[in-house]
């Protein structure tokens, strides 16, 4: 084998255990911060911009709200607890809108939106996407549902420099992540596809029908404590 050879297997190996590595590593401890809030302070420290710090607090799963729970497995990933990473029904659906040119929608898992929270800056790039789907095969292999879904009520973005539900609760709602109403939880998860344009505290009509559709779908929800 030549050394250019021998220096990307060595390469791709030291990739695949160190990632490997991290996703258990978190399979028992709680992340202190994320990749992207290193990021954002990365770039705007280079680019010598203020700079604001993101609101962070973890909660356990029983320390959140089940109708949050319930709220986001409403919104987002409906057949959580069916596939394991990548709903291919819901990527088949987005292929056949955008051929119909019947717009875009995202057909992102709980588990691909845990793992990009977590482990990836919010740069779009294709790189980023392999990175994400990687992740994505490591998460559900090491994790199960409980931990997945816990990771990503505490890493999503919910907006307005708030990271993971207890940090949005106390901004929208001025109350803990455990003691969220249906309502609240309902209107936490209706601006998750646009946290930075849309408004938990002054919700448009848009986000409005969202809550009310959440709502109606919440029941039918699992509760992972």
């Amino acid at each position: 084998m030549s050394w250019t050879k021998k220096t990307v297997a060595g390469l791709v190996i030291a990739v695949v255990a160190t990632t490997f590595l991290q996703v258990v590593a978190f399979r028992f401890f709680n992340p202190p911060f994320t990749v992207n809030m290193v990021y954002e302070k990365a770039i705007a420290a280079y680019k010598k911009m203020p700079f604001k710090a993101r609101a962070y607090e973890w909660k356990d799963i029983a320390q959140i709200s089940v109708y949050l729970q319930q709220a986001v497995l409403a919104s987002e990933d409906q057949r959580f607890m069916e596939h394991h990473g990548f709903d291919f029904r819901e990527i088949k659906n987005a292929v056949e809108e955008i051929i119909n040119h019947k717009g875009f929608r995202g057909a992102s898992t709980i588990s691909m939106q845990a793992a990009r929270s977590l482990f990836l800056p919010s740069s779009r790039t294709f790189a980023r996407k392999l990175a994400e789907a990687w992740y994505t095969v490591m998460i559900e292999l090491v994790w199960d549902k409980k931990r997945i879904l816990e990771i990503y009520l505490n890493t999503v973005d919910w907006g307005r420099a708030n990271v993971g539900a207890q940090a949005a609760a106390q901004a929208y709602f001025s109350c803990d992540a455990k003691d969220l109403t249906a309502k609240q939880a309902a209107l936490l998860a209706a601006i998750l596809p646009s946290p930075h344009k849309r408004s938990a505290v002054t919700p448009d009509p848009y986000v409005l029908q969202r809550q009310s559709r959440i709502l109606k779908q919440m029941k039918n929800m699992p509760v992972l404590n």
